[in-house]
Formats: C-alpha cells, structure tokens, sequence
C-alpha cells in the first residue's frame, strides 16, 4: 500500500508501507509522545483491500485534507474510494469527538 501525506513538513510525499491495516498515527512513535502526522483516510478497493492511507498533519482540518485528496485524484490513480476508516468514524482532526 502507499502512504501519502498532506501538510506538515512532508507534504506531498509518498512512501510504501506493508499491506494490511495502516497505523493511526506515523510515526507510531516519536518519541515525544506526540505524533507527527494521523490516518485520515485509507483507499478501499472494490475487494475490500486498502490501495492509499492517508495521513494528516495535526493542525489541518478534515475539510482541507478531503479536498487535498480530490485535487491529487488518489481515488483514480490507486483505483480504490477514499472513506474513513471505521476506527476513525466520529473523530475530528484533532483526536476529539464530534458530537
């Protein structure tokens, strides 16, 4: 699977990752305790396996990260749909819940 990474300073940069479930945060471990960059997204294909992850620099909102996604056609060029993965269902940017 590929892993992309939207703003920060690695934007735009890619990288391979083993296949199956990608972590929620990368690095997993910085050593500081907090995490440079969390999943937003993963690329799901038609037989359920995972094309994409997507991860997010803390300080930008969903918002701009889906539109980011759109505007560098990750769903056309991994042939796999953008979703949220279900760990990450009714959780913002910044790791709160939305109510």
């Amino acid at each position: 699977m590929r892993a992309m990474f939207v703003g920060g300073v690695i934007d735009n940069k890619e990288m391979d990752m083993d296949e199956g479930r990608p972590p929620v945060h990368y690095p997993e471990n910085t050593g500081a305790g907090q995490p440079r960059y969390r999943l937003q997204y993963v690329g799901e294909r038609d037989d359920g396996s995972i094309g994409f992850a997507v991860y997010g620099a803390p300080e930008l909102a969903d918002d701009e990260i889906a539109r980011v996604i759109e505007e560098r056609a990750y769903a056309r060029r991994f042939d796999a749909q953008p979703i949220k993965p279900p760990e990450l269902a009714g959780v913002d940017h910044d790791g709160g819940t939305v109510h």
